[in-house]
């Protein structure tokens, strides 16, 4: 069986590293000012993969901190996947022709499917469709606007199209750290039958725990941001625990 993969987040605004809760801008936290100094120390950690969310691009609707997305792709030798702003086929032909290995598309699997669907068409597993849920229902444009779309009913539906990999976001757990939707994420991955990959909530060790026990599903990793941040546990511990079941 596939390893269950831990991928610290990096969430980038301004150039600096930050994390925000719920989403919300106005709550803003700066742990460092570069992106590439803490990709080193989770790289040192033992990270396989590098999670990157340009905050600045999610909002704006084009790329902004992609200097230092390439920067971390180009010097580091792990695999980083990267999420926000990216709305046109030129944008994932730039950061796949430049060393990120898998490319997320959000806020464009609801307001633009046509253009998903042709990438996951042309790319298949280096496109991951990030599903962000506020309630059960899809949230888009950095978590500003709720649809009307129910994340498994698109889930399903971009399976169909070519999906393997889906990043799946309890708005209301990230940056909590009050645990992860660990039913919600189950229940994506029964009804797409593809990889899962969780975000937001989790806070332990344990959590960890909890989700790779769900790994024969389809739960297939977890991405961490605060909880490395505020020192609930270090990356190393995380690698550890999640063999510990």
């Amino acid at each position: 069986m596939s390893e269950f993969i831990l991928y610290p987040a990096i969430d980038m605004r301004n150039g600096k590293c930050v994390r925000l809760v719920q989403g919300d801008y106005d709550q803003e936290t700066i742990y460092g000012d570069s992106p590439l100094d803490m990709a080193v120390r989770f790289a040192k950690e033992g990270a396989k993969w590098i999670h990157l969310v340009d905050l600045d691009g999610a909002k704006a609707g084009k790329r902004v901190n992609h200097e230092h997305v390439l920067a971390i792709a180009s010097s580091l030798d792990v695999n980083v996947q990267i999420g926000g702003g990216i709305r046109t086929e030129e944008d994932v032909e730039f950061y796949l022709n430049n060393g990120v290995s898998r490319v997320i598309l959000g806020s464009s699997a609801v307001s633009n499917p046509a253009f998903v669907k042709k990438m996951l068409a042309q790319y298949h597993e280096k496109i991951a469709i990030g599903i962000d849920a506020r309630n059960g229902f899809v949230s888009t444009e950095g978590w500003l606007e709720t649809s009307k779309v129910k994340a498994e009913e698109l889930g399903k539906e971009l399976a169909k199209e070519g999906a393997e990999v889906f990043i799946f976001t309890d708005i209301q757990m990230d940056g909590m750290l009050s645990g992860p939707n660990v039913d919600s994420t189950v229940r994506l991955a029964e009804a797409t039958g593809k990889q899962v990959i969780t975000s937001g909530g989790v806070s332990a060790l344990a959590d960890i725990q909890k989700l790779s026990a769900q790994k024969h599903v389809g739960v297939s990793g977890a991405i961490i941001g605060k909880a490395l941040y505020t020192k609930q546990f270090t990356l190393a511990e995380a690698f550890e625990g999640r063999n510990t079941i």
